[in-house]
């Protein structure tokens, strides 16, 4: 309390410089990343300073004065990335039965897999940006981990990540982070149950699951390959996955049914509204 004001000025500018910090960004393009652009608006105007990590083929992910932009070439054009978006779109909601819905996805699911391996390919194997950043001294990635490339390069940094996602295929979350997840009580995606189910709406629910562990296999094995490949050890996506410090879901038990969540899981419902 005695000291001089000027003093005082030097100590609360020091204590700003603290509270900032380098983050690094993996996104995930699409709807994924309007709702992630949002967050790093608010954390650019906090005095944080943002490195977003992104291909120089996206739908929606551009330069901005409120981040830094790393873009690393890929072996695919524009016009194939979103033809390969708008056909998983049209899968997903299109009509049809159980069966034939799931052999659809299967197959879109190889198709697009491959695609979104190569990104995360080429920025694994560029040497001259992974060089980069294993030289500039990030506090933490913040990245989507519905595809694990962030999670890929946060273990190869070592450093604290924080995911920010709705939901993760095939429930990986649950797995991760050995969250509960019964099927008699979380109902699943594309089932139109609720979470007060009878015994036949179990078994449906149940039934539900299983073809998602084929779908995983097929599109994140190749992820748990390439980077058992790049970190030099044997790992798998779960095991990726469970290094997050923090998982922020962009969830809301007003609009989604309740379900256990583990301490370390944040609702935070609201900001994928920011555009209609």
């Amino acid at each position: 309390l005695s000291a001089s004001p000027p003093l005082v000025v030097l100590l609360l500018s020091l204590l700003g410089l603290a509270a900032a910090g380098k983050l690094l960004v993996v996104p995930v393009d699409g709807s994924h990343w309007l709702s992630m652009r949002e967050v790093l608006d608010m954390l650019q105007q906090k005095g944080h300073e943002v490195v977003v990590v992104a291909p120089e083929v996206t739908m929606h992910i551009k330069p901005s004065k409120n981040f830094v932009m790393k873009s690393y070439p890929v072996p695919f054009t524009k016009e194939e990335l979103d033809e390969v978006v708008q056909g998983l779109i049209k899968d997903v909601f299109e009509e049809g039965s159980f069966l034939e819905r799931v052999i659809r996805l299967y197959q879109r699911a190889k198709q697009n897999s491959a695609l979104f391996l190569a990104t995360c390919t080429h920025l694994l194997h560029n040497k001259e940006l992974i060089r980069h950043l294993e030289e500039t001294k990030f506090d933490a990635v913040f990245t989507d981990p519905f595809l694990p490339c962030g999670a890929i390069l946060a273990e190869h940094l070592s450093l604290p990540s924080v995911y920010f996602l709705q939901q993760m295929p095939c429930h990986l979350e649950f797995q991760a982070t050995q969250c509960p997840n019964p099927p008699s009580y979380v109902p699943r995606a594309f089932t139109d149950l609720t979470d007060h189910m009878t015994f036949l709406q179990r078994v449906k629910n149940l039934l539900y699951d299983i073809p998602n562990f084929f779908l995983c296999d097929v599109v994140f094995q190749p992820y748990a390959e390439l980077a058992s490949e790049f970190l030099k050890r044997e790992v798998t996506v779960p095991d990726l996955l469970r290094q997050a410090s923090i998982w922020l879901m962009k969830l809301d038990f007003v609009f989604h049914f309740p379900r256990p969540l583990m301490p370390n899981m944040v609702l935070i419902s609201g900001v994928n509204c920011a555009y209609k």
